[in-house]
């Protein structure tokens, strides 16, 4: 009788160990989440309060179309439709809170060309319409308090900058440009902030938008995205990942992770904690499983820029929308209706991509053995260029099969380490080899062990 309570009881343990009935909730320090059923509409921002309430929009689809906010009070676990709004309710481009009951949205209708600004005062449960400064499309929104409000519109000719610093009970127009007005606003304080046609230009405001000045001008030189920690120091991402340190008058361009198989390097959107740690999504990484969408973060101000790519038992293959509330706190969602979560700050293993050690000319082209070998999942292989050359490092399993290109792209004479990520790839040897200008120098194998 005790061995058959004994047998009993190991099946259920392994029943347990076993059970594949959570599909949303991989193993990881990343987890996959879900909104409900929206039908075929997208999400156009999400905000967190803290690190268990947070909301979501959406804008329209079609003519007198559904729009939802939709909102949670346990992190993302569970979602709920708050709010639904039909025909002439706007669709919501942008979401911001300032406490668990009070919020803003702005959005548009492009099919009427209805606006609305709305505000909550309970925690989004009912929403009211402010007054609008314009019949424009507004593309985005910055609150500073419940007084003061900044829109802009890219429409022309009714678009433009817009204030309000009475709640919305009346605005001024700040500046109209025309065809040139811009789509995006980021407001350090009240004197001092930002607008961009995200194509063409930033422009500064140091006077509360009386007058606004170029600080950067060109194909790429707006900002999708902005995170500053103080009136000096910030970030500005779009066609590049950019760092003032004077205000934004001056801006230096920072390194992403780039090259082998990075496929769209560029973040877009940005979550800062301070001035070491910031989060950046929207680039993206072929894997033996797919595209798939990257994680970067920097701990020491940008000066080093790493990625991850979450686990997840859905290909996403993109992350739109961000925002980390702590260290240890974060959201990365899709457009669709769904994205990941993490409690613990990410996963533990962050890769560098390609990283020069040293601009020391070496005597000869070398390969290097990896470390650590064996490895899980992550190895580093070093390598030596003696002059500028065109790169490949290529990772191939046991029958030839080209596993993961690490690099493909013209560098310059020095020393180098690149990673080889082991995530997506089974256990097994794997050999490794570098190719300059056509010709292979050098091949080694490594062992992963998971």
């Amino acid at each position: 009788m005790k061995r058959l309570l004994l047998f009993l009881l190991l099946l259920l343990i392994l029943a347990v160990a076993f059970e594949t009935d959570t599909p949303h909730n991989p193993a990881g320090n990343w987890y996959q989440q879900f909104l409900p059923n929206i039908g075929n509409r997208t999400i156009s921002d999400i905000f967190f309060i803290d690190s268990l309430t947070g909301w979501a929009v959406t804008p329209f689809v079609t003519q007198n179309d559904t729009t939802f906010v939709l909102k949670t009070t346990n992190g993302g676990d569970n979602w709920f439709i708050q709010f639904t709004g039909v025909g002439q309710f706007v669709g919501r481009k942008r979401i911001m809170f300032i406490n668990a009951n009070t919020g803003f949205t702005c959005g548009n209708d492009h099919f009427s060309g209805s606006t609305k600004i709305t505000k909550t005062t309970n925690g989004g449960n009912n929403w009211f319409s402010l007054n609008d400064p314009s019949t424009a499309v507004y593309d985005d929104m910055f609150v500073l308090n419940e007084d003061t409000i900044w829109l802009v519109s890219s429409s022309n000719p009714t678009g433009g900058v817009f204030r309000t610093t009475n709640g919305g009970a009346s605005w001024q127009n700040q500046l109209s440009l025309g065809s040139s007005n811009p789509d995006r606003i980021y407001m350090i304080n009240g004197r001092i902030g930002f607008i961009s046609e995200t194509n063409n230009y930033t422009r500064i405001t140091i006077n509360s938008g009386q007058n606004w000045s170029i600080v950067l001008s060109g194909g790429g030189q707006g900002f999708y995205n902005m995170f500053f920690v103080d009136s000096l120091t910030g970030w500005g991402t779009f066609s590049n990942t950019r760092k003032t340190t004077d205000g934004g008058f001056n801006w230096v361009v920072q390194t992403m992770p780039d090259g082998g198989n990075i496929v769209a390097p560029q973040i877009e959107k940005l979550s800062g904690l301070n001035e070491d740690t910031i989060w950046g999504a929207g680039a993206q990484i072929l894997t033996s499983i797919g595209i798939r969408g990257m994680i970067n973060r920097t701990t020491n101000g940008g000066d080093n820029w790493l990625f991850q790519v979450p686990d997840s038992t859905y290909n996403n293959n993109r992350y739109y929308h961000l925002d980390f509330y702590n260290k240890l706190n974060g959201w990365a969602y899709l457009t669709v209706n769904r994205g990941i979560h993490t409690t613990t700050g990410g996963d533990p293993i962050w890769y560098l991509g390609i990283q020069q050690i040293s601009s020391n000319i070496p005597k000869d082209f070398t390969l290097k053995q990896n470390y650590p070998n064996p490895f899980n999942p992550r190895t580093v292989i070093p390598f030596s260029l003696k002059k500028s050359a065109y790169v490949k490092l290529i990772a191939y399993d046991i029958t030839g099969r080209e596993i993961q290109r690490m690099v493909d792209s013209k560098l310059q004479a020095g020393e180098y380490e690149v990673d080889f990520m082991g995530k997506f790839t089974a256990s097994g040897v794997y050999l490794y080899s570098l190719i300059i200008d056509g010709q292979t120098i050098a091949a080694k194998k490594m062992l992963l062990v998971k």
